[in-house]
């Protein structure tokens, strides 16, 4: 996988997350609802650099899809909670694909923070810390 790509396919992982994390927060209140809209807000500011990014290079961004088969119902609180640390796993592999693709150091260190809020995201959500956020198990 070369840099494009890797971008390209971060793009598409924004895209899918935007509506996950939208369809998530339908169904939280209070402190979860914030924190659902502050992931909704980080994960338009990475789709937004990345397309940024692509259109630098010269490249047509990815469209969104008009809608995302999501992995389960979310019909509470408890599998929204669920849903959005799955998204933040997936994204996590897809900043580490990233990582390795860069060929440029600003695009590295940005997939690196990139990598790291999604990190510190999953602790918000539930998950468990990990050595290697976003490594292929």
């Amino acid at each position: 996988m070369n840099q494009v790509e890797a971008l390209q396919a971060a793009l598409a992982g924004e895209h899918a997350a935007l509506y996950g994390v939208g369809v998530a927060g339908g169904k939280l209140n209070g402190a979860r609802f914030q924190e659902a809209t502050d992931t909704f807000a980080r994960h338009r500011d990475n789709r937004d650099h990345l397309s940024a990014l692509l259109v630098a290079a010269g490249e047509t961004p990815t469209a969104a899809e008009p809608a995302y088969d999501l992995p389960q119902a979310v019909t509470n609180a408890a599998t929204a909670t669920a849903l959005v640390l799955f998204i933040e796993r997936r994204i996590a592999a897809v900043y580490g694909d990233l990582v390795e693709a860069a060929e440029q150091p600003a695009v590295r260190a940005w997939a690196i923070e990139a990598l790291l809020g999604t990190a510190t995201s999953q602790l918000t959500w539930g998950g468990a810390p990990l050595a290697f956020p976003g490594a292929a198990a």
